[in-house]
């Protein structure tokens, strides 16, 4: 682990994944940005967060915040276990649809739509002449109202 480590990601036998921070970090912010990434104080133990729901995609989670600190500018050590581990194989994966939608979207961006037909060919319109413009101002006469107040 380089010196210069900010915190540590890993698993643990019984609290699942967890991370800690290191005597570079301050406890406080350390706390802060662990609570914000979905861990908690481990009770007993110091300085230990676990991940909170670790069975809701704890491998995925885990490595995302260690992505987030590290964008944070903060030197971030990942054990390879948290690094290589993949879903829980007991549990058979579900595909959510996503990859088949935007295929989906993309085939239909690429090709023509039905709806839009191919533009006609005709040819330009002919000029039309411009009428005259009148040598006199029309005279518009509007009716005196015997009623209401006087401008």
């Amino acid at each position: 682990m380089d010196p210069g480590t900010h915190f540590v990601f890993g698993t643990h036998k019984d609290h699942g994944f967890v991370a800690s921070a290191t005597a570079l970090m301050p406890a406080h912010l350390a706390h802060w940005f662990l609570v914000r990434e979905q861990f908690e104080p481990v009770p007993d133990s110091p300085g230990l967060y676990r991940l909170t729901a670790s069975e809701r995609d704890g491998p995925r989670r885990t490595r995302q915040a260690a992505q987030d600190l590290r964008r944070h500018g903060y030197a971030v050590h990942v054990d390879a276990d948290v690094a290589l581990a993949s879903a829980d194989p007991s549990r058979p994966l579900r595909p959510n649809g996503l990859t088949e939608r935007r295929s989906r979207i993309a085939r239909a961006a690429a090709s023509q739509s039905s709806q839009r037909r191919a533009v006609p060919t005709t040819s330009p319109p002919s000029a039309r002449s411009i009428p005259p413009k009148p040598t006199y101002a029309p005279t518009v006469h509007l009716p005196a109202s015997t009623t209401g107040r006087s401008r």
